[in-house]
């Protein structure tokens, strides 16, 4: 029987670890789905015009790239529900901080670790015009699509796959946390595909890695992300911060390097706070799940 407070959606899933092979299989069904995603803002666009088929077509692309992996990863795990323990993909392990403690940390670390990674990301060559182009249309267009995109499909679907999916199969397959979080990490930045996105993305998905592996919490995880994404987003509405390209443009230097210390020595603070959850398993705090065999037993 599910658990009260877990999503029947994610229950789904408890059945299938995939290790580092089935981490490439995922990958695959992603690629799969991004070229019918692709196919499908093509028949948009043709139906509605270009203007209508480029702000329609990503939000529905977008949520269909993960239909594949989603029915593979959810067959695979209906075949082995029957006479294998599960693992959940989303637990509630936040004692002794509590829930609302752990949100808050999780909100101030996700921040903080956004802002002291972009003098990282600006020692890279300038963004390709066009992929800047791509990006900015995802913060400054339409806000309430926007919102629907980056603050809510996004969040769910990549922390499905990045963290419920490939960190819990490593982790669950006995892999070391201090290797399967980068490497989930690593994931989650090549998904991104440029690396203007895949750098911070590198590093806040360690820092999400880490939180889902002391907490077990993917919803916990995915509200990181919606804080992370939605942030970006208002920003990019509000009219005196539209054009910078970096905080540097608003910031004097001498107050934006003691910010990005500040921020750095914070985010440490918020991972020792999160250390205070003692580990069920060395694995990390992560429910079991009997076979359904065993339940209906029960």
């Amino acid at each position: 029987m599910a658990r009260r407070g877990n999503y029947k959606f994610l229950e789904k899933f408890s059945w299938y670890t995939p290790g580092v092979g089935g981490m490439m299989i995922l990958l695959a069904w992603l690629l799969v789905g991004a070229v019918i995603g692709s196919i499908l803002s093509l028949i948009l666009t043709a139906a509605l015009g270009a203007e209508a088929g480029a702000e329609y077509g990503t939000l529905i692309s977008y949520p269909v790239m993960f239909i594949p992996p989603m029915v593979y990863a959810g067959v695979k795990s209906a075949s082995r529900s029957m006479d294998n323990q599960g693992v959940r993909l989303d637990s509630k392990n936040f004692a002794p901080l509590g829930g609302f403690v752990c949100a808050l940390v999780a909100a101030v670390i996700t921040l903080a670790g956004g802002f002291w990674t972009e003098p990282i990301v600006a020692w890279l060559p300038e963004m390709p015009e066009v992929l800047k182009q791509a990006l900015e249309s995802l913060t400054t267009g339409n806000f309430w699509m926007n919102l629907l995109m980056v603050s809510i499909f996004a969040p769910i679907c990549e922390e499905w796959l990045c963290r419920g999916m490939v960190l819990r199969g490593l982790l669950a397959g006995k892999v070391r946390p201090a290797v399967a979080i980068p490497v989930s990490a690593l994931f989650f930045a090549f998904i991104h595909l440029n690396p203007w996105q895949a750098i911070p993305a590198f590093i806040i998905g360690c820092l999400l890695g880490y939180v889902y592996y002391k907490t077990g919490s993917l919803k916990l995880t995915m509200f990181m992300h919606f804080v992370n994404n939605t942030f970006a987003l208002v920003c990019g509405h509000i009219d005196s911060l539209k054009d910078m390209e970096s905080w540097r443009d608003v910031i004097p230097p001498q107050i934006y390097w003691v910010l990005v210390a500040a921020c750095f020595l914070l985010t440490i603070l918020c991972i020792f706070v999160f250390r205070r959850i003692p580990l069920q398993k060395a694995e990390g705090n992560l429910d079991s799940v009997p076979s359904i065999f065993d339940s209906n037993e029960d």
